[in-house]
């Protein structure tokens, strides 16, 4: 499943609104999609653990990342070459604003800190550009809470 997800262009990641739940789980009910896995305490121990967990964790956010128009490079999280193509997602609230804060909590929650905290600290340059709402920003925070 998250091989297909991984395949897809910006339109179908765009227009389909359930995978975003696979691609980074959280230890709560989704709201919108109740056949969404929810982490157990063993699921959040075994992701620190196994290197295939780690490997599709890593392959989801880099496939996230760029459909927002950002990329890792050099272990930090930056606007990619995509980011232009992909202004719209940034300048007014939308679904992937709340599929950033998913993604967020995900990485938090599964032993990605380091991947959480540069994707934090991103945001926190788009916002002080003037982009993303001072309520969806709050949101994040809250996300990105401890990562400081």
């Amino acid at each position: 499943m998250l091989e297909e997800y991984w395949s897809w262009d910006d339109t179908e990641i765009e227009s389909v609104h359930d995978f975003i739940q696979w691609m980074f789980p959280l230890d709560e009910p989704s709201a919108v999609n109740p056949d969404a896995p929810i982490l157990t305490r063993d699921d959040k121990t075994l992701f620190r653990k196994d290197p295939l967990l780690q490997s599709s964790m890593s392959r989801s956010l880099l496939v996230f990342l760029n459909f927002l128009g950002l990329e890792m490079r050099y272990g930090q999280v930056v606007r990619g070459a995509q980011f232009t193509k992909r202004i719209n997602i940034w300048q007014s609230p939308n679904h992937n604003w709340l599929r950033i804060t998913r993604m967020l909590e995900s990485l938090r929650l599964l032993g990605f800190e380091k991947e959480a905290r540069e994707v934090w600290n991103c945001l926190c340059k788009i916002h002080d550009e003037g982009y993303v709402s001072e309520n969806s920003f709050e949101y994040w925070s809250e996300a990105a809470e401890g990562l400081d």
